[in-house]
């Protein structure tokens, strides 16, 4: 039969088997292998030396540091991400596609050079903090600083989740929302807003789940200091430098399963979503 199903139907890729065969393949090599390597270093202690090493005082305040602060920054992108995707494909105006490019700068930019050069231009004499600076606040060394360069680093996974979903929705439904009656901002949350949320919601997850790992770009401006800007990556980070394999595997198991179950929890929303669209 070749490259036609059993009702005749031609298929683009072939063989389930092997295309199944090399998509486990690859998930072991660079997802399962990896985890599966913390188990075997956790396996040598004892569950109470893990819970030890996970909720030490100031491994609990990293904690506190990194998901308030990736939550912070996840929302404002949410937020601010819908609104560039929605300049980028409802208007046309001079260097668009510059901007647009602009947008995924964040991912080829080196995220220690991008810490380095937010840390300058947020100290009190930089261009940015000396802004801030006749107010009273501090960005550089502080939790608003960790905040700054999470939202500049996840600020491209909530651009790219909704664009595509706007430039299939057009600008249609909107006209005919707004040929019926609906107003400018009923016809937002009663049109355009369920059709978006599904993507804002990937958008979310993502630049969460990449701020609660983020290392590069905020070790230089949250300064580090214990149980007031210490993040979990550069606890992670001590621990290995101090050959304590034991303790970064065990902080490092429970930032995963915070990750997994922000992912989880989200595509559990998803799929409700969608569930109730259909229905």
């Amino acid at each position: 039969m070749g490259a036609f199903g059993k009702r005749g139907k031609a298929r683009v890729i072939p063989g389930f088997g092997l295309s199944m065969g090399i998509t486990v393949s690859m998930v072991s090599l660079i997802v399962i292998v990896p985890m599966l390597s913390i188990l075997v270093i956790l396996s040598g202690m004892s569950l109470a030396d893990i819970w030890k090493a996970a909720t030490e005082r100031k491994v609990l305040a990293a904690y506190w540091v990194s998901l308030s602060a990736s939550f912070i920054a996840a929302v404002v992108n949410s937020v601010f991400g819908v609104i560039l995707a929605w300049c980028l494909v409802r208007y046309k105006f001079p260097g668009r596609r510059l901007l647009d490019g602009f947008i995924e700068l964040p991912f080829a930019l080196p995220t220690a050079v991008a810490g380095i050069a937010l840390t300058t231009l947020c100290l009190p004499d930089g261009w940015i903090g000396r802004l801030f600076t006749g107010f009273g606040i501090s960005i550089s060394y502080t939790r608003i600083g960790i905040t700054v360069a999470l939202i500049f680093i996840g600020i491209p996974f909530v651009v790219r989740s909704v664009q595509p979903v706007l430039e299939k929705l057009g600008p249609e439904c909107e006209e005919a929302a707004q040929m019926l009656g609906a107003s400018k901002t009923r016809t937002f949350f009663k049109v355009i807003f369920p059709e978006i949320m599904p993507a804002a919601l990937t958008g979310f997850g993502l630049a969460f789940a990449r701020g609660l790992g983020e290392y590069g770009s905020v070790i230089f401006i949250a300064g580090n200091i214990p149980y007031k800007t210490q993040i979990v990556p550069l606890l992670i980070m001590s621990k290995l430098e101090q050959f304590n394999y034991g303790d970064a595997a065990a902080i490092a198991l429970v930032m995963i399963l915070f990750s997994f179950f922000i992912l989880f929890a989200i595509n559990l929303a998803q799929s409700k979503i969608s569930k109730a669209e259909k229905g």
